[in-house]
């Protein structure tokens, strides 16, 4: 399986996250931070995602007779890249963003099930802001954010911070004015 057939799909994706960050976890703590997920769930996944090279073996020990091991994500491993992403054809899209729209739903369920959840004391933020970019704007806002979530994803976990989950989706809301319609549109906007 390929790394994108093995993200597609929503547990493996939550697996994914919750080792993010340089966290070595074992499969006992995984399914503790997925518990709307059966355990059975959670290992198979965890065999398909270390089978498929995401996921490697930090270390092992004997837990009553059983070996218990620590699994670490291979960030490098686990990027769908431009090449692949330009590789799939548009209506595999729609699985692409359905996947990542189930993995977040049941990620924010999972969150607001969790004892003294308080979205507004955790600045949950949900919004959606529509804006009109060229293609340079567009280039240039990118850059932007990922420079300033670059800066701060490889954060060490520490008492005083919490894991965030942050999921930028963009895609034009609809298509460019043809030739000439600017103005009106502009007109009409600005109600001349």
């Amino acid at each position: 399986m390929d790394t994108v057939d093995l993200l597609l799909h929503p547990v493996r994706l939550r697996i994914v996250h919750a080792l993010s960050g340089d966290r070595t976890l074992t499969t006992s703590q995984l399914c503790a931070l997925l518990p709307d997920v059966s355990k059975a769930t959670v290992y198979r996944h965890v065999s398909l995602l270390a089978d498929g090279g995401l996921l490697e073996i930090e270390g092992e020990q004997r837990v009553r007779g059983a070996v218990e091991r620590r699994y670490r994500l291979r960030r490098e491993r686990a990027v769908i890249d431009s090449d692949a992403a330009a590789s799939v054809p548009v209506e595999d899209h729609r699985q692409v963003f359905a996947v990542a729209m189930a993995t977040l739903l049941a990620e924010f369920n999972a969150y607001l099930d969790r004892p003294g959840a308080a979205p507004a004391a955790d600045l949950v933020g949900y919004r959606q802001h529509a804006m009109w970019l060229s293609r340079d704007e567009l280039t240039a806002l990118i850059g932007e954010m990922r420079d300033a979530l670059v800066r701060r994803i490889t954060n060490e976990p520490s008492p005083e911070r919490t894991r965030y989950l942050i999921s930028p989706i963009l895609f034009p809301a609809e298509e460019p004015p043809a030739a000439g319609e600017e103005d009106s549109r502009a007109r009409i906007e600005s109600g001349s």
